[in-house]
């Protein structure tokens, strides 16, 4: 009988504890995109360029006659990638510089600055790829030139705070497309 109303106690104590509650750890929604299929584009600009099927050109709305300034709707990754274009008028060194200068603006977040040359004789079509790691506005950033006459400047944008970690998926995948423009650049 002792045993009994020992074991009821023992029981009813348990079973009136507070739950013990596990904390989890965060988690990212997982991104299904598609593979890439690429398409020419081609306008009145004097540059072509591949890109995939789910992203947009559309003319930047701070267009001035005579400038080719475009964005690129990102489409399923909610970003935006911005282009400007010049014929060049000043030294090469200005068009370089000032591209500089914007990836400095983002050196202060940025954990890391992998830099890229990209050297494309056969096109004409030499410049710089630049990957900001970290919680940056802007994780890409890159420039290319003919050298002599035409200077382009590229910054992708995402609308959502920084956040490397759940980035990632989202930068990887749009890295292989930034890759895949910058080789397939040419000038008309």
């Amino acid at each position: 009988m002792r045993l009994l109303l020992l074991f009821t106690v023992i029981i009813t104590v348990a079973s009136c504890a507070e739950p013990t509650y596990t904390p989890k750890p965060p988690t990212y929604l997982r991104l299904e995109l598609p593979e890439p299929n690429y398409v020419e584009y081609a306008d009145s600009c004097p540059y072509t360029f591949e890109i995939s099927n789910l992203y947009t050109v559309e003319n930047a709305p701070d267009q001035t006659d005579g400038t080719c300034h475009k964005r690129i709707n990102l489409g399923p990754l909610n970003g935006m990638a911005y282009i400007r274009y010049w014929d060049m008028t000043q030294p090469l060194s200005y068009y370089v510089n000032s591209a500089n200068d914007e990836i400095d603006r983002h050196k202060l977040k940025a954990n890391n600055i992998v830099d890229e040359r990209i050297i494309r004789p056969e096109d004409r079509v030499f410049g710089s790829f630049f990957e900001l790691q970290g919680d940056v506005a802007t994780p890409f950033q890159f420039y290319l030139t003919d050298s002599t006459s035409r200077f382009l400047y590229c910054e992708v944008l995402f609308n959502s705070t920084p956040n490397y970690d759940s980035l990632r998926p989202s930068l990887n995948y749009v890295k292989r497309d930034l890759e895949k423009f910058m080789t397939t650049l040419k000038w008309e």
